[in-house]
């Protein structure tokens, strides 16, 4: 058994000790139904005579979440076989132990052996042997714990990993979301690094809305976003509306280059206190046919139920118009459309696409939008304003700069004018000064036009 010395109380959560419970309830468990298998001596007819830990005065998130899905024992004994191969493998290692054969364990323990991980690791007959040992109406009735309409996958806490070819399902290895091995042992949830397995990176700013400079039609087109941020969980779930609304809400954000796009996605998620992650379409979109839709599927299953607001910028090379029918390719094609139509329909947060042209997303997709918003290039008063509040606080100009002037003569978007601003100010601190000149602020606007292969 496990003993509470084999714990240095300063670097353990208070998590710790719940699970060290769990652990050793789990155990007891376990070394029963072995004992019956092979018809030892126990001081048990049946494992569900060996009760659980009491959760009721108990603090940890471990049992907050026990106590708010209101988990049954079977469900709990899943849950923490799950972990253990995370949080304490070495329990496992009876089932070795156990196993009549040298060159392969008992069948009826399922399992696997891992490429790193020299433990045994849990499959879901494993499962079906713990709960049920070889009674086949319980082994039956223990499989619905992995139907699609259970907690544990409409959550995405755990569920089983793919079996070889023509094997059995229930050889697939039980797997467990690694966000809530995070969150039962440390009390969190890390957030996602980017990577294959998560094409996404998170976006923050640290401007505010006062900020972000739109004209009059694009912000009365936000301020729904806004609304929906506030009030959406209320009209599905309040009113009673879950029948006759898609969840979530998706919107096009469309607009040249630099005129606020990414900035409102952001300003979003602060408004509502969520997370905002930019997918990479470079990652995402494959010429491989089905790697698409896994690939998006990563993103959208560590997103679903933590109301993240996902932003796929330049969205035409996922979302973008489709050719006509010619090939498999193309069948192909239009079976990932479907996908992604679904997926959008089905994802329950706000959804952003990003596109410098309106007319370059698939129509397929745009009946599926609430709202789409267009980001014109600010106009002359807009980028006087901009102008104005981007340069820095322990800056002046010089006398012939005239703000006025430069944003009525030069069509340049926000970013843009950022650009600009950091080029002029760059070039004031290389003359130990911190005067702005009109001379520096000219130069800047030529990159820029030379960029677009404009000129002044």
């Amino acid at each position: 058994m496990v003993t509470n010395g084999q714990l240095v109380k300063e670097a353990y959560h208070l998590n710790a000790l719940d699970l060290l419970d769990e652990i050793n309830w789990f155990e007891k468990v376990l070394q029963t139904r072995l004992k019956l298998h092979y018809g030892e001596e126990t001081d048990f007819e049946s494992i569900n005579q060996i009760l659980p830990p009491d959760y009721s005065d108990r603090e940890s998130v471990y049992f907050e979440f026990i106590r708010f899905y209101q988990l049954t024992s079977s469900e709990r004994l899943v849950l923490i076989l799950a972990m253990l191969p995370h949080i304490f493998p070495q329990i496992l290692d009876v089932f070795f132990n156990k196993g009549q054969l040298k060159d392969r364990g008992n069948t009826e323990f399922g399992g696997l052996k891992g490429t790193s991980h020299s433990g045994f690791l849990p499959t879901g007959e494993t499962v079906l042997f713990l709960l049920a040992g070889n009674d086949l109406g319980k082994r039956f009735k223990v499989q619905q714990l992995f139907d699609t309409e259970h907690l544990f996958k409409i959550h995405n806490i755990l569920w089983l990993g793919s079996s070889p070819a023509n094997e059995p399902v229930f050889s697939g290895q039980l797997l467990i979301n690694d966000e809530y091995v995070d969150l039962f042992t440390g009390g969190k949830l890390r957030k996602p690094s980017f990577s294959m397995d998560f094409p996404a990176k998170r976006i923050t700013t640290t401007l505010d809305w006062e900020d972000l400079v739109l004209d009059r039609h694009t912000s009365q087109q936000l301020a729904e976003i806004k609304i929906w941020l506030e009030h959406g969980s209320k009209l599905m779930n309040e009113w009673g509306m879950k029948k006759q609304l898609k969840p979530g809400y998706k919107a096009l954000f469309h607009g040249p280059p630099g005129t606020g796009k990414t900035l409102t996605a952001a300003l979003f998620g602060k408004l509502a206190g969520v997370d905002v992650y930019r997918v990479d379409l470079s990652m995402v979109v494959s010429k491989y046919i089905g790697e698409t839709e896994k690939n998006l599927e990563k993103v959208f299953t560590k997103a679903e139920h933590k109301s993240w607001i996902l932003f796929f910028d330049e969205a035409d090379a996922l979302f973008g118009k489709r050719t006509s029918i010619s090939d498999a390719h193309d069948k192909y094609a239009n079976q990932e459309i479907a996908y992604l139509l679904q997926r959008l329909e089905d994802y329950n947060g706000l959804v952003i696409l990003s596109s410098n042209m309106r007319s370059n997303v698939d129509e397929a997709f745009g009946r599926r939008l609430q709202s789409v918003i267009h980001f014109p290039v600010p106009k002359s008063h807009e980028r006087t304003l901009l102008w104005q509040q981007s340069f820095s606080t322990q800056s002046s100009f010089s006398e012939d700069v005239n703000l006025d002037l430069i944003a009525e003569k030069f069509e340049l978007a926000g970013g843009s004018i950022i650009n600009v601003v950091q080029y002029a100010s760059l070039m004031a601190l290389s003359r130990n000064e911190n005067i702005i000149r009109q001379s520096d602020i000219l130069e800047g606007i030529r990159k820029e036009f030379r960029k677009e292969g404009k000129t002044v």
